[in-house]
């Protein structure tokens, strides 16, 4: 039987705090459905991006961009794949969301990673557990981080985790997410793609528990950018061997993972409060649908406090000043700004 052992320390109880925080004000800024859309897409290209760039994928933030929009990109024929494979991954967590049921099953589980390496391994390893022993590698130094339990044991460790992860339990959702990437990561239970469906897994858990907090967000990012000490916290939980396999202390890397996601989340929000603006005007306009160029000029004047014919030529180079005029007058009209002048050297100002 699975049990997990972690302590609950501080630096976990306070990054626990601070994601709560974040994740009540993101949920709650009353972001425009526009923006609320670019803000998916983007995790989502940074999800797609980070997730396989941490394990050796040669092709850039751009790239995968392109890649995703059906462009033709120079590169490996297996980083392409890869990208196009962690996207249908993205999209499936989204259907699984989507339909209600808080719990994963294992043909759910094992299709997550039929799609991760769909056309990179034989059809007979892809969502199939390994038959035979593998090591894991520390990706960034090609060193043998530690060995994986021996395939034989594979489907019974899998199985007890999941029975574990979808039994009623007094767990903080997110420390079960961090204890699913671990113990996925650990059994390793295929050929190739472990790291990616650990953390996919991982934030399925997150999905499925309502920290979703919009798909605004991607840890990849944060486990790339910090690929050593990931690496590295993996490894030493993992080679934990003089205390047995169930004895392992989780606590260190629990800790690191609600740090990332603290981190991540404080970005989103920081963006987030700059899009939706000050508590006056949230209170005031709630969900108000504004263009992209009416919404840029909003932010500038939470920015700045004040914006003149000039700044915002600067600010829209492309956009004639007619078509600006309109923008203003939209706002005007709705009483979220106020001219301060008669001549060409007006400005305008937040009501």
């Amino acid at each position: 039987m699975f049990v997990p052992k972690f302590q609950i320390t501080p630096n976990i109880l306070t990054n626990i705090a601070k994601i709560e925080a974040c994740k009540a004000i993101i949920e709650n800024a009353p972001l425009i459905p526009s923006w609320e859309a670019q803000f998916r897409q983007e995790a989502m290209v940074r999800a797609v991006h980070y997730g396989t760039h941490i394990e050796g994928n040669k092709l850039n933030l751009k790239e995968a961009q392109e890649v995703l929009d059906g462009r033709q990109v120079e590169g490996r024929e297996r980083d392409i794949q890869e990208i196009i494979n962690y996207r249908n991954v993205v999209k499936y967590m989204d259907v699984l969301r989507e339909r209600g049921d808080k719990q994963i099953n294992l043909e759910e589980a094992l299709y997550i990673h039929k799609l991760i390496v769909d056309k990179i391994l034989p059809e007979e390893a892809s969502g199939n557990f390994r038959q035979k022993p593998v090591l894991v590698k520390n990706m960034r130094t090609g060193e043998v981080s530690f060995t994986p339990p021996k395939s034989v044991l594979v489907p019974n460790l899998v199985n007890e985790f999941l029975t574990w992860l979808n039994a009623p339990q007094h767990i903080h959702p997110i420390i079960k997410a961090a204890i699913c990437h671990y113990e996925l990561a650990r059994i390793h239970p295929f050929l190739d793609g472990n790291g990616r469906w650990a953390r996919a897994m991982a934030t399925l858990v997150l999905f499925l528990a309502d920290y979703d907090i919009k798909r605004f967000f991607t840890l990849e990012e944060y486990y790339d950018r910090n690929a050593q000490k990931y690496y590295l916290i993996l490894q030493h939980v993992s080679n934990q061997i003089s205390i047995g396999e169930s004895g392992r202390d989780l606590t260190e890397w629990v800790e690191f993972f609600c740090e990332g996601l603290m981190v991540e989340l404080a970005k989103v929000k920081e963006k987030v409060l700059r899009l939706s603006g000050d508590a006056r005007l949230r209170e005031k306009v709630g969900q108000l649908a504004l263009s992209e160029r009416q919404a840029k000029i909003m932010e500038y004047l939470q920015n700045y406090g004040r914006i003149s014919n000039k700044e915002w030529q600067g600010l829209l180079p492309d956009v004639s000043d007619d078509t600006i005029l309109r923008d203003m007058k939209f706002l005007l009209k709705k009483n979220l700004i106020r001219k301060k002048g008669h001549t060409k050297a007006s400005i305008y100002i937040l009501r």
